[in-house]
């Protein structure tokens, strides 16, 4: 690169901009590294623009968003997507960075060009997910089905072929590496994602209640918590979420689970930092919420399976569960009762701190001028 790092053209590629959630706020850090970038994404909402604090004059969106109820509806266009990513004109950008969970890795860049790839993950419903999202969305039979099939065959075959414009992959966790590795045949550097740890405070005295927080749909697996927690009726569990399952799950609850839907960031901190132990079933790529538990010195109580292994260290900020079965939880809350003293607040929020926006942007910034100055 002739032109000094100080004077680089950035564009960042995310792939939509329509719902705060982790791949956002890793945006939010980026931005902070290059405040000047261009940003380009398939649909943005102007509220969510600005509760992230970007100009919108910034942000260049796709011909998507011009569908009808493109901003509600944005997956109904998923087999436009490959297509609309590869129509964004980067030629004149020295440094493309991408911040991909679907297909923002595709677009199109040329040889003077770095472009690096922050992967959230390879497109969950298309790969690992497939046969999941196919049986919850009801297209694993008939018509629809057949064609819902031949479209995410058609997305797998183009994100496969696609993954050579990529110069460097990051991954959020080495859990997303190995997929990865697997899916596009290429290595990844782990730079764990930005947890904003400072937002949580530390409470060494915890409450007699066990919590969890969610938006409550399939995977989260909440209702196998509140199953768990419903055969144990002499333990109180306190349950901060919405969504499509809300009911299904309600039904499930005895007298002891406490079910309080959708709440403000306030009250949900302040049950994260007074429960006896946070407890997480779902099966994610990294997991912010559960650092977030730390963060208030709580204990976790997880899933032993992807990026939790590598965010709760076993009996000392938490423990495992081997199955996602109300059993499983049930035997693992009984478990951390009987060694609940070995857990130290300050300990495990030391171990949260490790995660911090801080620590995110540094390894980010250096690993980029790196391949910058190597180019």
């Amino acid at each position: 690169m002739s032109e000094k790092v100080s004077n680089l053209k950035v564009a960042i590629i995310h792939d939509w901009l329509v719902t705060l959630g982790g791949a956002e706020k890793v945006l939010q850090a980026i931005l902070k590294i290059y405040p000047h970038a261009d940003i380009f994404t398939l649909v943005a909402k102007d509220d969510l623009l600005e509760q992230i604090g970007v100009n919108k004059e910034r942000v260049t969106t796709s011909f998507i968003q011009r569908f009808p109820k493109a901003t509600s509806k944005w997956r109904s266009y998923l087999p436009f997507f490959p297509l609309a990513i590869e129509q964004f004109d980067l030629s004149a950008y020295d440094l493309v960075l991408s911040s991909s969970f679907c297909v923002a890795k595709g677009v199109l860049t040329n040889s003077e060009q770095l472009h690096i790839t922050y992967c959230h993950s390879p497109v969950r419903y298309a790969w690992d997910l497939h046969y999941q999202y196919l049986r919850e969305s009801g297209l694993d039979k008939g018509l629809k089905g057949w064609l819902a099939k031949y479209l995410l065959h058609r997305l797998r075959n183009w994100d496969a072929l696609t993954a050579p414009r990529v110069d460097h992959f990051i991954s959020n966790s080495n859990y997303i590496g190995r997929r990865i590795k697997r899916v596009y045949g290429r290595e990844a550097t782990t730079i764990y994602p930005n947890v904003a740890v400072e937002d949580f405070e530390l409470q060494e005295s915890k409450g007699d209640f066990y919590f969890t927080c969610s938006r409550m749909v399939p995977y989260k697996k909440i209702d196998l918590i509140v199953e768990a927690f419903s055969q144990m009726p002499d333990k109180r569990l306190v349950v901060i979420g919405d969504g499509p399952d809300f009911d299904k799950i309600k039904a499930k609850a005895g007298e002891n689970v406490d079910l309080l839907g959708f709440q403000s960031f306030e009250v949900l901190k302040d049950h994260m930092k007074r429960a006896k132990a946070f407890v997480f079933a779902a099966d994610e790529d990294f997991g912010i919420v559960p650092v977030e538990a730390q963060a208030s010195g709580t204990p976790v109580l997880a899933y032993g399976k992807g990026g939790s292994l590598e965010t709760v260290k076993e009996g000392e900020t938490g423990l495992f569960f081997a199955e996602q079965h109300a059993t499983s939880i049930r035997e693992c809350v009984l478990t951390f009762e009987k060694n609940q003293s070995q857990f130290v607040a300050k300990d495990i929020r030391l171990h949260a701190e490790k995660f911090s926006e801080d620590r995110f942007i540094q390894e980010l910034k250096k690993f980029i001028d790196e391949k910058l100055a190597n180019r």
